[in-house]
């Protein structure tokens, strides 16, 4: 086979109408663009604001501002790194989002707590948090503290 033996499927190409073309080829004088009005000249249909006395698509729309690319489903964690937890607890301390709350290291009580690793750790503490990274998870547990997952 060569590529001057390629040809497309027989139906699949068909040749364009021609149109204005006289009245003998059946898309003559107006072109199938009716008479008059928008719609028969060329560079017909205005802009989306535009629809005829109905409420335009952009008034349509809910107005949020500032919404750009960012999810408004996505969660906002209240971040909690180790050595705050150093600096506000005892040993044996249990860590707690309320116990976090009454220290004043969260914003938002409201939102879910998030222990991140940054800083060292030399109390043994009982966390209970939504979430935990693998670095604060590894020096907690090497500190002799235990974890658990809320939620």
């Amino acid at each position: 086979m060569k590529l001057n033996d390629l040809v497309p499927n027989p139906g699949s190409k068909k040749n364009r109408k021609r149109v204005g073309r006289g009245i003998s080829a059946g898309q003559g004088k107006t072109a199938g663009r009716g008479t008059k009005g928008e719609g028969s000249r060329s560079g017909q249909g205005g802009n989306m604001y535009r629809q005829g006395g109905n409420l335009p698509f952009y008034r349509r729309l809910p107005f949020m501002r500032g919404q750009g690319f960012t999810p408004r489903n996505q969660v906002e964690y209240n971040e909690v790194n180790l050595d705050q937890l150093t600096e506000s607890f005892q040993a044996d301390a249990e860590v707690s989002p309320e116990s976090l709350e009454q220290a004043h290291l969260i914003r938002d009580p409201r939102n879910p707590v998030v222990i991140l690793g940054r800083g060292e750790l030399n109390v043994a503490l009982k966390v209970r948090a939504h979430r935990v990274s693998a670095g604060a998870k590894s020096k907690i547990e090497a500190a002799g503290g235990s974890i658990e997952l809320i939620g």
